[in-house]
């Protein structure tokens, strides 16, 4: 009867322990994605008005890429993009944007949102559709067959008007409703904060609580991406077929 109780106690304490640790991970006060992202070389940054202020010279420092936020759904356009779009550029790192995808809105006219505030610039890397739940969607998430057929749209105007296919940057769980089956031919930006990512994936933002200097917003924390392949790779990636604009 003894041993039994102390079997019971120690399992009962490796249980308390692992449910401590899962709970340190998801709330990503412990991290294992950090050291699993130390084998891809090329890294960066995504950046949006919470990031404030920033100093690009600063904050380029052993980066590689930024992706900044432009534009969300058909009429939202992010207050600090046109700033951080040259300011950027002129770091010297290669530049991208991104738009948040509306549920509420049609493929189309998030195109014109996207395409009247971007220009394209030399070197530019694709523009990316984020497409995940917010709002009441993380609990009423709309059905894939209402989502697709505007996703598709927009995803046809932005590569007509950029020359290159857009990325779709995605969660777990917008991955697993929209995308897996649904046969779009597009590289993904796959996030995962807690193990690495699965599959297929061009861009994996592997951190949303990274601290680097150069920037003074609200968000005290910025996300930290890498890119699957080598330095060689990423310099001939996604380049456009357009004639680009300095």
């Amino acid at each position: 009867m003894i041993k039994v109780k102390k079997l019971l106690i120690v399992l009962l304490s490796v249980c308390i322990v692992l449910t401590l640790l899962l709970f340190l991970v998801y709330r990503q006060t412990i991290s294992i994605t950090p050291l699993l992202a130390k084998r891809y070389e090329v890294r960066g940054v995504d950046v949006s008005h919470y990031q404030g202020d920033i100093d690009w010279d600063v904050l380029s420092d052993g980066l590689d890429f930024a992706y900044i936020k432009a534009t969300e759904g058909s009429g939202s356009v992010d207050e600090s993009f046109a700033y951080n779009y040259k300011e950027a550029r002129k770091s010297g790192l290669r530049v991208g944007a991104y738009h948040f995808f509306s549920f509420d809105s049609a493929g189309m006219t998030q195109a014109e949102n996207f395409i009247g505030n971007v220009e394209p610039c030399e070197n530019m890397l694709p523009p990316v559709i984020d497409l995940e739940y917010y709002g009441n969607y993380f609990s009423d998430p709309k059905p894939a067959e209402q989502v697709l057929p505007q996703l598709e749209e927009m995803i046809s105007a932005l590569e007509d008007y950029y020359g290159v296919r857009p990325i779709i940057y995605v969660t777990g769980s917008a991955y697993k409703r929209y995308i897996k089956d649904s046969g779009l031919d597009c590289k993904l930006w796959r996030r995962n904060v807690y193990f690495k990512a699965s599959g297929d994936w061009a861009f994996w933002q592997y951190s949303s609580v990274g601290q680097l200097e150069g920037y003074s917003g609200e968000e005290k924390y910025i996300d930290l991406n890498v890119f699957s392949g080598t330095r060689e790779e990423f310099e001939g990636f996604g380049r456009a077929e357009v004639t680009t604009s300095s």
